[in-house]
């Protein structure tokens, strides 16, 4: 499992949050326990499997929800 931090432009809304946490969660390969969206801090954490999805696939899916990804780091 990797851990995934992406900074995300200021979120506007806490339903934006709620947008962003259900679209990660139903991507196959995203461990659902630990998707976390951090309003304030406008950052999506989460644990993924690499051999299932990729960084790139994740932040796909936020940017096709219409939000910017600025930056992502994975370890």
């Amino acid at each position: 499992m990797k851990k995934a931090t992406l900074q995300l432009e200021t979120l506007a809304c806490p339903s934006c949050l709620q947008k962003i946490e259900n679209a990660v969660k139903s991507l196959a390969g995203v461990d659902k326990e630990s998707v976390n969206v951090l309003f304030n801090a406008s950052k999506v954490k989460l644990n993924f499997d690499e051999d299932k999805i990729t960084i790139d696939q994740i932040e796909k899916a936020i940017t096709a929800l219409g939000y910017e990804v600025i930056k992502k780091q994975v370890r």
